[in-house]
């Protein structure tokens, strides 16, 4: 990805008040994405949907009066999941969607994504398009030609039926009884509908969001509070989606953690049994070593891409293929939707369990976890790590000391200021030390 000066790894994203996380530069960025989507002689519309953060309201508003300045119109969807906006994008022929999120991050963090027309995310070049603009003025069009808006009071509606018809007709969960926790994000209005609908036991925790409660000790990033409720109930899993609903994990039956890594391999697995896999899996450079050795134990082909949805689905496109994911928990299933959603990949874990009569911790047995240890070094701006002389120095010594059975990846975060340092191998122990080590040459280089 080419350098930008606002864009990461999946959209912008910051705290909330400190630029460009501010409403005069949400305005901008509304009528610079406005001159970048419109096309002339058409009448142009674009999508805002947001999480249930608070500022929400504040962005929302910004965003809309500067794509009306640029002559779009504007169809507010409210709160709603990201893949929501993905798909409704799409279905109302828009010119793109724009959602306001920050994703699994606290309610005082927030960030734009962008979908095209097409329901995907943005490639380089339109990025490089709406950052061209937000360095030219803002200029109104006519006020003959103000974009108007308008708000989707059926959203929610229609999300719900698309993520029910990614599962065949006959497909149900009846007698079933699951945990859903939604984070107090995006999804607390329609995943409980769509699994009630699909005739599961639902119990649902974590939607009662406030606009600050967000990720609080709950979702994806939290299963503590999933894990208690699953083995309170006495439910058959526990289903935990972020604060915008783009990524799931989940827990078994006895509260056991099943990552995004063991998600995709239970899908994977369970559709290659059936024959209708359709080429081989993307993964990434995060990804477990044990996924890639049980999928290619099973004569099934896996690549890895770089950090990133994006990444994942451009290899896949690349392939041909339809299935890719992270152990977040984001996974890409092309075959229903454009872009990672947690809901509909949930279902088709449930669909592996249904039809295979087996139960998750049956079918996550196929593959064994190898020890993996991830440190998070806090920094003032990003940087390559890599490109520090001490810091290759100590990657290339411990990547000697584990060898062939391991592996190690220092990477920037794509999101945060953070130097990922991950090491990955046979022996829990050396493992730890090793990722300590490096976490200190890291901090003591920026020192």
């Amino acid at each position: 990805m080419a350098d930008r000066k606002y864009f990461g790894t999946d959209g912008i994203r910051g705290r909330v008040g400190e630029f460009p996380i501010t409403p005069e530069f949400m305005l901008h960025l509304g009528w610079a994405a406005g001159q970048a989507f419109k096309r002339e002689g058409q009448r142009n519309s674009v999508l805002i949907g947001k999480d249930t953060r608070l500022s929400g309201y504040m962005f929302e508003s910004a965003l809309e009066a500067g794509l009306s300045a640029a002559g779009v119109d504007v169809k507010l969807l409210g709160p709603m999941p990201t893949p929501a906006i993905a798909y409704l994008t799409r279905t109302f022929r828009a010119s793109a969607g724009i959602v306001i999120s920050a994703s699994h991050n606290p309610h005082h963090d927030n960030g734009i994504k962008f979908f095209s027309a097409n329901g995907t995310k943005l490639d380089d070049e339109l990025e490089a398009e709406i950052e061209y603009w937000l360095e030219q003025p803002i200029q109104v069009c006519d006020s003959s030609e103000l974009g108007k808006a308008s708000r989707i009071d059926d959203a929610p509606g229609r999300y719900v039926e698309f993520c029910k018809s990614t599962v065949p007709n006959e497909f149900s969960m009846e007698g079933m009884n699951i945990v859903l926790d939604c984070a107090h994000g995006a999804t607390y209005h329609v995943a409980p509908k769509v699994f009630r609908e699909l005739g599961a036991r639902v119990t649902v925790i974590g939607n009662e969001p406030d606009g600050l409660n967000i990720n609080l000790n709950v979702g994806s990033t939290h299963l503590d509070a999933l894990r208690q409720a699953v083995v309170a109930k006495g439910a058959d899993l526990g289903i935990a989606f972020d604060g915008d609903g783009d990524r799931v994990l989940m827990v078994d039956r006895d509260g056991t953690e099943v990552d995004g890594d063991e998600l995709l391999y239970v899908i994977a697995s369970q559709r290659f049994e059936e024959g209708r896999l359709k080429g081989g899996v993307v993964g990434t450079l995060m990804t477990n070593l044990g996924v890639e050795l049980a999928l290619k134990g099973l004569g099934i082909e896996f690549e890895r891409a770089k950090v990133g949805d994006r990444y994942v689905m451009e290899r896949l496109l690349a392939h041909n293929w339809v299935l890719g994911g992270e152990g977040s928990g984001h996974m890409v299933i092309r075959d229903c939707t454009t872009t990672g959603d947690g809901i509909v990949s949930a279902l088709q874990v449930l669909l592996a369990v249904c039809k295979s009569g087996r139960t998750l911790a049956e079918l996550r047995a196929g593959m064994s976890k190898l020890p993996q240890t991830m440190i998070n070094v806090r920094v003032a701006e990003r940087f390559d790590p890599l490109g520090r002389d001490d810091i290759v120095a100590a990657v290339r010594k411990a990547e000697a000391e584990l060898g062939e059975a391991g592996r190690v990846l220092l990477r920037a975060s794509g999101t945060e200021p953070l130097i990922r340092v991950m090491t990955e191998g046979r022996n829990a122990g050396d493992i730890s030390r090793i990722a300590k080590e490096l976490a200190a040459v890291v901090e003591n280089s920026l020192s």
